[in-house]
């Protein structure tokens, strides 16, 4: 009885497996030693007559390697979470579950590999599975990894939202983006791409790119002085001040070519210089106009050549309108064709129409080119409007006063000058251009409606004895002695 007690606590004290320490020694590589230890035992516990066999794996590892142990229990790990748990509360390998795939070729390979699995199980179950990964909301997430266009990325920066611009890689895309910003006309987006372009673009591709983005090159230049990067912003006026120089040059050639044809053809090309939008914007219309200027004389040539039309046997053209300016342009039209249609080039309203001419600009110049003519029914009929009512009224965008200057200039007649001297609503402005024009109806009634006795008297010495305006001076007086 002895005996057998003894050999069982020999046998006991002789087992391979040591009790659980708090040792450092306690880490992953010794538990996957003491995994090797515990399958080797089972070699002595399980009878297999195949032994001399070599088993392996579909993925081609001898079955009870510890590689295959391993891999074995990954996959298994994976895909039984109730195994894991029970294996973790039991602590005994015969509850973990078996493995889905299992490749051996006898029951003690699979006995080995059930065992494997549960001490991988102990060792990854408590991270995997009991301390779940802290994550952002699904709705906050999607800010960060949407495929968000460049307008959606830019409408969601501008409601404060966050975005990630680090998915925009192509230099296409960076362009896209910021043309966006510069489209949604949001001062701190567009600052916010720039900075972005600025971290990922090389200097010269940006500097590049904003030659013809002027908006974006001005809140560029602000930011790099509020940064005070004096290097950079240096570099960046310095190459705005090269480039718009050698634009400027390029430009001024035009000067020089005499043939209208080919100064036509350049100017075409200096359109898709990088200008400024405003400055493209008169390139343009500079083109336009010399274009129009090339129909107009050449149309204007051939009638006064054949003596067709009656106003060039008249007025004979002095000067050919090409390389004229816009103004000048507009007071040949309102010259020589102030009557045709819309429709055609040397239509003075088509010209005001093309060139978004302004209503004070126009009336000034057909006002000058008509009265020059001395057309006083034309200078009428600008100023002279309709109301709903069907009304006439007179109306100057420039003032009353201005057009009395421009008709005097012409030689207007006094009663054409009076008409006019009489809308000035000014009292005094109206007296001092009626007295220096010498307007004397509009004196005499201006004073008699102001009631002035003594500037009517004083009024009366400057007009010629025995005249109408004298014999009108005495009859108010004489009415306001009797009144």
């Amino acid at each position: 009885m002895s005996r057998a007690r003894a050999d069982e606590e020999e046998y006991w004290h002789s087992s391979k497996f040591r009790a659980f320490t708090f040792d450092d020694e306690d880490d992953e590589l010794s538990q996957l030693k003491e995994s090797k230890r515990a399958v080797n035992s089972l070699r002595d516990i399980v009878d297999d007559d195949d032994d001399d066999l070599e088993r392996v794996s579909w993925s081609g590892e001898p079955v009870g390697s510890i590689s295959w142990s391993i891999k074995e229990t990954a996959s298994s790990s994976t895909s039984s979470l109730e195994g894991r748990d029970s294996s973790l509360q039991k602590g005994s390998s015969s509850y973990a579950a078996f493995p889905k795939q299992v490749s051996s070729y006898s029951l003690s390979s699979l006995f080995k590999g059930e065992f494997c699995l549960s001490f991988s199980a102990l060792s990854d179950t408590g991270v995997k599975s009991y301390a779940p990964e802290l994550r952002r909301p699904k709705a906050e997430y999607k800010d960060y990894s949407s495929d968000w266009s460049p307008k959606d990325t830019v409408r969601r920066m501008q409601r404060g939202k966050i975005c990630s611009l680090e998915r925009f890689r192509s230099l296409q895309d960076k362009l896209v983006l910021l043309d966006e910003a510069v489209a949604g006309h949001d001062g701190n987006v567009i600052t916010a791409v720039l900075i972005f372009l600025k971290r990922t673009l090389k200097r010269e591709i940006l500097f590049r790119e904003l030659e013809v983005r002027q908006v974006a090159l001005c809140h560029l230049i602000h930011f790099l002085k509020e940064t005070g990067e004096q290097k950079l912003l240096l570099d960046l006026l310095r190459l705005c001040f090269f480039s718009l120089s050698l634009q400027l040059s390029q430009y001024r050639e035009h000067l020089n070519i005499q043939d209208v044809e080919k100064r036509r053809e350049f100017l075409k090309g200096c359109i898709g210089l990088p200008f400024s939008a405003e400055d493209t914007s008169h390139i343009q219309d500079h083109y336009t106009l010399l274009e129009r200027q090339i129909i107009i004389e050449a149309n204007d040539r051939h009638l006064e050549t054949a003596g067709q039309s009656e106003i060039f046997r008249k007025y004979p053209r002095k000067a050919s309108i090409l390389n004229m300016p816009l103004v000048t342009t507009l007071f040949y039209s309102c010259f020589y064709h102030y009557t045709e249609a819309e429709g055609t080039f040397s239509s003075p309203t088509n010209l005001k129409k093309t060139f978004k001419i302004p209503d004070k600009q126009y009336v000034l110049t057909a006002l000058a080119a008509r009265a020059k003519l001395r057309a006083w029914d034309d200078v009428d009929a600008l100023f002279t409007t309709k109301n709903w009512l069907g009304y006439t009224k007179k109306k100057a965008p420039i003032g009353f006063h201005r057009v009395v200057e421009i008709l005097q200039r012409n030689n207007a007649p006094v009663q054409v000058l009076q008409e006019y001297v009489r809308l000035v609503e000014d009292v005094e402005t109206r007296l001092n251009l009626a007295t220096k024009y010498k307007c004397h109806d509009v004196v005499i009634e201006t004073y008699k409606d102001l009631k002035d006795r003594i500037q009517l008297t004083a009024y009366k010495c400057k007009v010629e004895r025995g005249s109408a305006e004298e014999e009108k001076i005495n009859s108010i007086l004489n009415n306001m002695v009797r009144n």
